[in-house]
């Protein structure tokens, strides 16, 4: 067995996680910050394109949710158990049935959005010049939404090794251009013409393209713990069924986590194009908590993942439980900065008195939630790791329900955007209580809350 393999079964716990979630925050953090930046970028082109933006903002989210998140997780997943369990071929040769699922899932969306994008963001309240730009970034990032594909399936390819040290040193490289080429194809420089929001669009392309082609060499160079063999390798559906039978349950719940935002958009629209910008960028910020969960997602899903292919219950149980916490009181913290002090981060990107007002109204109700959040999405990372997506996908269809059906209601009773938000508040807490409450009464081992016996996902 490989020596980063063992560790994740044999090194103690704390520090193993810190290890592995250290440069994974790093990571996750620099890709949200250029996300943010771009927005700061875009926000200086006026109300009407950061409205745009953000209607365009959930699904571009959810691509990344659901390749790196999602299908990306249960492409860590089976190479953890497979390498926990000793089976080293299964998991070279996942690689290949990671990439033909990629793949698929990356046509599937661009030819639903490019065919469907105006009807769908007219819906959520698109119109005139918001409408225009939405468009115009939607049509640009999903023509060459396989990048991104690509980038994430190969980022999670190497995590689920155990090394999450390689997709920082990628992500930060690849950032350090993101910023300045984002800023040279937006407002122009020298010979560059000014694209506007699309020059946002095509910059974070250009990211993920240069990101993708680094990631493929560190794999076929022979330095990473498994390797490409797409030539030799014949497609199985038992190693199609092992990245699908988890990635598709998880990737319900990216899903949901981004309808949910997108159907409130819709509501929120209602009290118009100001509401919907501070909205967007108040949602921004909780994007930006995925990406902290994800920076301990990550580890949980291979430490998980490998002590349950070794059938180590309690280590994995133990390992989930360190991490959710640590992200709960990581993501709270941020959220009731964000609830004490909402114009430091609303006026970074726009000072559109409507905008900062309704923004302010959603952090100031919303934030105090987020650790439940944290919890929540650290907790549905490592049931990845266990390949047991039952409670997070109920708890995130309640959190649907609560906060897209009681905010409509709270607005058609009350006409009040705050009673709007309070609905998405307690949609958080939903979310992250039930996860937490079914993985305390055993819902990864069929109500069986210790042992050391290989759980039934396994078998």
């Amino acid at each position: 067995m490989d020596p980063r393999t063992r560790a994740l079964i044999e090194a103690p716990i704390v520090p193993t996680l810190i290890r592995l979630a250290v440069p994974n925050i790093v990571t996750t953090v620099v890709q949200a910050s250029t996300g943010l930046i771009e927005t700061y970028y875009i926000g200086k082109l006026g109300t009407d394109a950061l409205a745009g933006v953000a209607l365009v903002f959930p699904g571009v989210m959810l691509m990344q949710m659901m390749s790196s998140g999602a299908m990306g997780g249960g492409v860590s997943s089976a190479i953890a158990r497979a390498l926990g369990a000793g089976r080293k071929d299964d998991a070279d040769a996942t690689i290949s049935h990671a990439l033909v699922i990629a793949t698929g899932f990356a046509a599937f969306f661009s030819v639903l959005m490019l065919g469907f994008g105006r009807p769908l963001y007219a819906a959520l309240g698109g119109h005139g010049g918001s409408l225009t730009v939405a468009l115009t970034y939607s049509d640009i990032v999903f023509s060459g939404v396989l990048l991104i594909w690509l980038f994430n399936t190969l980022a999670n390819v190497i995590r689920g090794t155990g090394n999450t040290f390689v997709p920082a040193v990628v992500t930060i490289a690849g950032a350090a251009l993101l910023i300045p080429l984002s800023a040279a194809l937006i407002f122009g420089i020298g010979p560059l013409p000014a694209w506007g929001a699309a020059g946002g669009a095509m910059a974070l392309l250009m990211y993920h393209g240069v990101g993708a082609l680094a990631f493929a060499c560190y794999l076929w160079s022979g330095r990473a713990v498994v390797r490409p063999k797409l030539l030799q390798t014949r497609l199985r559906w038992a190693l199609f069924r092992d990245i699908l039978r988890i990635g598709l349950l998880a990737s319900l719940t990216s899903i949901m986590t981004n309808v949910t935002i997108a159907l409130t958009t819709g509501v929120v629209g209602a009290f118009g194009p100001a509401a919907i910008a501070g909205y967007g960028v108040g949602t921004r910020l909780e994007y930006l908590l995925i990406s902290l969960a994800f920076g301990f997602g990550g580890p949980l899903v291979a430490l998980v993942g490998t002590n349950l292919g070794a059938g180590n219950r309690e280590r994995a149980l133990r390992g989930a439980w360190i991490g959710g916490w640590l992200c709960f009181g990581m993501t709270e913290a941020i959220g009731l900065l964000a609830a004490l002090f909402p114009a430091a981060w609303l006026t970074l990107f726009d000072r559109d008195p409507g905008m900062v007002e309704a923004g302010s109204t959603y952090l100031r109700i919303v934030g105090p939630f987020y650790g439940f959040f944290g919890l929540g999405m650290a907790l549905y990372f490592a049931s990845q790791g266990a390949g047991a997506l039952k409670w997070p996908l109920i708890a995130g269809f309640c959190r649907l329900l609560i906060a897209v059906g009681g905010g409509w209601l709270a607005m058609r009773l009350t006409g009040s955007l705050a009673m709007v938000f309070a609905a998405l508040g307690l949609g958080l807490a939903v979310l992250g209580l039930l996860i937490a409450g079914a993985i305390k009464a055993g819902a990864w081992f069929g109500g069986q809350t210790g042992g050391h016996d290989k759980p039934a996902a396994s078998r």
